[in-house]
């Protein structure tokens, strides 16, 4: 199986990097990870409509160009389907059995994602209604997949 994130962003700060590389690490028992840093645009603070849609095509793009057509795509979007750990793990599961062994995961940028992104992504799930920063963001995504994966291996971890 494959995992491909696609985040929009650089990590700079050092703990966030220590604690995705050990998540990587543990998911390499039941996936190969590959993790793409995308670049943002500079927004200043107050932005128009017109500007928004604009950084947020420009980063769409770069998303879209990553996107193969052999894998089933999550997009992350705070009005998105919700999971247990469980359904989510159920979910993958499921997927899985259908024949998908590569699932794309996009982090959009401080902005969103684009339009173009999202009626791209096979379904939009959320973590939460309270926003948080992509840094962040990248490490609560990889623990959940590496917590779907030990559920489904019914091996200790989740509790």
């Amino acid at each position: 199986m494959k995992v491909t994130i696609l985040a929009v962003g650089k990590i700079k700060e050092k703990y966030f990097t220590l604690a995705i590389e050990e998540y990587v690490k543990r998911l390499q028992k039941f996936a190969k990870v590959n993790i793409i840093e995308l670049n943002d645009e500079k927004a200043p603070e107050n932005l128009s409509l017109s500007q928004t849609a604009t950084i947020k095509k420009l980063e769409g793009r770069r998303v879209l160009k990553n996107i193969g057509p052999d894998g089933f795509v999550f997009a992350l979007e705070i009005s998105g389907a919700k999971y247990t750990s469980e359904g989510f793990a159920e979910l993958i599961s499921a997927k899985k059995l259908s024949g998908y062994s590569h699932f794309y995961f996009i982090i959009g940028g401080s902005l969103g994602l684009s339009k173009e992104v999202l009626d791209r992504a096979d379904l939009k799930i959320s973590f939460s209604d309270m926003t948080f920063p992509h840094q962040l963001m990248r490490v609560i995504l990889l623990e959940q997949i590496y917590r779907a994966h030990k559920i489904c291996a019914n091996e200790p971890y989740h509790k």
